[in-house]
């Protein structure tokens, strides 16, 4: 099982430094934090040099606070948490619970789950049962549904294939880990 923080060292590797690319919907970033997710932890409006000079202990703090004990993934099962954890801060932690309640419901749970994105009893719940019958089943799982929404993305928003290669390497590295 791995710590927070290691979880966290891993996505700060993930999401390197500061970006601004044309395409991105997020705008500037460092180390994955973008600049509305800043200014929200700062309460207000911040600049783009203030998101270029963010301190990697800021980032960490916005990281295990908002994409990891606020959405409740540290009380998911331990397996999952590194890739919902890493779902979160790319998709948003709704998204990320949402891949999970999918999964959970495509593998038959019962009752099948509300697809809300919240973490509560039914969905913790279903996550138990998922990984009990399903194993490693179940990150396979997982990763499929998140390959098939970057691809829903593209389809969507083809100015967003710039970035498809990029995204399914990151999501790669959680395959390679079962291997």
């Amino acid at each position: 099982m791995k710590t927070v923080e290691e979880m966290i060292d891993d996505i700060l590797i993930r999401e390197g430094g500061y970006v601004d690319h044309p395409d991105d919907r997020g705008g500037p970033t460092k180390f994955g934090i973008t600049q509305s997710t800043l200014s929200r932890y700062y309460g207000r409006a911040v600049t783009a040099a203030e998101v270029q000079s963010l301190a990697v202990d800021v980032a960490r703090e916005i990281y295990e606070r908002n994409y990891y004990i606020a959405p409740s993934l540290n009380t998911l099962p331990d397996p999952i948490q590194p890739f919902l954890f890493d779902s979160a801060v790319n998709h948003g932690p709704r998204r990320a619970v949402r891949f999970l309640q999918s999964v959970c419901n495509q593998a038959r749970y019962s009752p099948r789950l509300s697809e809300d994105g919240a973490v509560g009893p039914n969905t913790r719940r279903a996550a138990s049962w998922a990984e009990r019958e399903m194993g490693s089943v179940l990150l396979k799982a997982l990763i499929e549904e998140r390959r098939n929404f970057y691809r829903v993305i593209v389809e969507s928003r083809p100015s967003q294939s710039v970035f498809l290669k990029g995204w399914m390497n990151r999501v790669n590295e959680f395959e390679k880990e079962l291997a």
